[in-house]
Parts: C-alpha cells; structure tokens; sequence
C-alpha cells in the first residue's frame, strides 16, 4: 500500500470529529506495521486525547518501529493535553508521514522538527491540499487571525427571501433546511441581525441529534431594540452575544446581561463587521455562520469579510418589488468593483439546489 492510501484513511477518521473539536482541527491518525495497520484513531472532542494519542494506544507495543500517518503536523506544546510529538519519539516509531504542516504559531513546524531531531524520519506534504481543505476554517484564523465566514441564504428563483408581507416560512425544502443545520453544527457561531431575530423569533440553535456544542449566538443590534422576550435572550440553549453601538442604552445592556446575555458595546455609533470579526475572534470564535438578513449580508460583502456562500435556491417565483432580497445596501457602482465567486458545488437537494461559491482569490 501506499503513503495516499493510508493517508486517505487517516483523512476519514479525522472527519469523525467533524463539530465535536470547537476550535481545534480535525486530525487523523493511522499507525501501520509491515503492511499491517495496527493503530488508528481521531481528535474526537475539544480537550480530550488526540488522535497520535488513540492510535498510538491502539498500537501498543506494535508501535515501535512502525509508521505513523497524521493529516496534521503532531502538536509540540502543552495545552489542554501532552505534546504528540513527543509521545511519537517516546512510543519508538521510526517514520512519520505528515500531510499538512500546523499553521498555529505554536506548532509551525516544530513538531516536525523534534521529530527529525529524535532520528524519525518525516514525509510531509502527503494529501496537502485535501488534508487543509478538510480544516479550510483552522487554517484561514491561523492565518490571517480572523474567523472563517460563511454566508448563507435561502431564496427563491427570483431571489427572494420573503413575500412583500414578511412571511419566509418555508422557501425551501426540508432537506435543504436540514443540510444548513450541518453548517451550524460545523461552525462556531451564527450570526445575524436584530431584524431577523424580530421578524421569526429564532432559536439560532443545531437541531441535529449529534450536537455536541451549540453554537455561540451573535446578534448585531446597534440600539439595543431586541424584543425583551425573544428566544434567543430566555431559552438558554446556547449562548447569546449581542454587539451594540456607542449609543446603547446603559439600562438596557444591564437588563440583558442579568439574563445571562453577554453584550458588548462598540466605541462607535454604527456596527462594523470588521470590529465584531476582531472581536470574535480574540474572543476565541474561529468561524462564523452569517444567516442574515439582507443589510448584515451586503455588509460581509461590501468588506469583503467572507470565505464561502452558500445559497438553497428554491424553484418558487415570489415577485414583488419590494420583497426582501438576501442582499440588500448601496450595492456596487461599478461592475469592475463587483468581486467575482468562483462555484465550489452546484447540488440538488431535496426540490431545491445548493449553490456553494468561494472569492476567486482565495
């Protein structure tokens, strides 16, 4: 068998962590020993073992000698648990086949070299390219130090998110609206605007089964109007962070923090997405699932500040000039300044279609 082989296997276990790691990678890892696999496992939840860990321990005295395939850059330093380089150059391994290097200043090429230090012998770039796609939000906050934005929306034919009286329930289909959930359970947060939480009252919570981690919920709501008995403020089914601008009403902020909402006032008047980004991500949040409605939307795009679109395009032709659109604002003046996608995936779902796009320059 080849190095791809066993690669590809370590990049399947790995995406068995797939919302379960918050903002860890997915990593797999799969030992092998005269041909014979003899260890495997998977980073299957924040704060447990890795995967070098669970296959390492699989492997057992089969260990020593053996190949070890990882689809990440074994970590080099303590943090919630040991170093998995160092558990390599203990358990005796004599090669280690890597496919991606780890971009976090931490790692970055360390662990790699305490191993070629320790006499191993290291293969890296094995599967590169799919091994940092499987981990595209990990590696892009690394990175750039900003989370990894996906904007979604679900819209008719004629690009429509509502009728001209509001009602959005339901544009798509079942299967459509089950496939956006995964997209929550993958990402860190959802954001969206005050507007949406008024107009549907949303919960803004994973319903699939396997939740492991609710998403953090994060409203922009300049002047603090949320509806004091929204969902999102009582139910406690996930956290709620509210961004506000400069004119906040104090009482209000202390109202709602005695909810347990976690509100953070801006320096200015209007809320720039760029700031809260920032903010996000000092506080942690790697990945934002942005669903709305269509002024946050035109705002991620007018900045740039986005990675992937996912719209569920529904066949219904609702009209109405007035009808919400899923992007409004000023728009573009000029089609030279209009930023070109470049379609990732075109799938059906259900009646409707998927239509998956990523900035031509990323």
């Amino acid at each position: 068998m080849t190095d791809e082989h066993y690669m590809n296997l370590a990049l399947e276990l790995a995406k068995q962590g797939e919302g379960q790691t918050r903002a860890n990678p997915l990593v797999g890892a799969v030992v092998v020993k005269d041909g014979q696999i003899v260890g495997m496992g998977a980073h299957l939840k924040y704060g447990e073992a890795h995967a070098e860990v669970h296959a390492i321990q699989m492997a057992g005295r089969h260990a020593e000698g053996a190949v070890i395939y990882v689809t990440l850059e074994p970590c080099s330093h303590y943090g919630k648990t040991p170093p998995c380089a160092e558990l390599i150059i203990r358990s005796g391994l004599k090669r280690a086949v890597v496919a991606a290097e780890d971009p976090n200043p931490l790692v970055s090429g360390r662990g790699i070299s305490m191993l070629k230090e320790a006499g191993i012998e290291v293969a890296t770039g094995v599967l590169k390219e799919q091994a940092e796609e499987l981990n595209e939000k990990f590696m892009h906050f690394m990175r750039t130090g900003m989370p990894y934005v996906t904007l979604k929306a679900a819209v008719s034919l004629d690009d429509k998110t509502a009728t001209v009286t509001g009602d959005s329930k339901w544009i798509t289909s079942k299967e459509a609206r089950l496939d956006a959930h995964a997209y929550r359970k993958n990402h860190q947060s959802i954001l969206v605007g005050v507007g949406t939480i008024k107009a549907d009252d949303p919960s803004l919570t994973c319903r699939l089964p396997d939740t492991a981690h609710q998403p953090v919920r994060v409203i922009l709501d300049t002047n603090l109007t949320i509806p004091p008995g929204a969902k999102v403020i009582h139910d406690k089914a996930a956290p709620t962070w509210i961004y506000a601008g400069a004119n906040a009403d104090p009482e209000t902020v202390r109202s709602l923090e005695d909810k347990g909402v976690r509100v953070t006032v801006l320096d200015t008047e209007t809320i720039s997405v760029r700031d809260v980004l920032l903010h996000l991500a000092e506080n942690g949040i790697t990945s934002v699932y942005v669903e709305g409605g269509s002024t946050v939307h035109a705002s991620f795009v007018k900045e740039r500040l986005y990675q992937e679109i996912i719209f569920y395009l529904a066949p219904k032709l609702i009209g109405g000039l007035s009808s919400p659109s899923a992007i409004s604002g000023e728009g573009f003046q000029s089609m030279k300044d209009v930023p070109l996608l470049r379609f990732t995936s075109i799938t059906k779902i259900g009646r409707d279609l998927k239509l998956s796009a990523k900035p031509l320059t990323e």
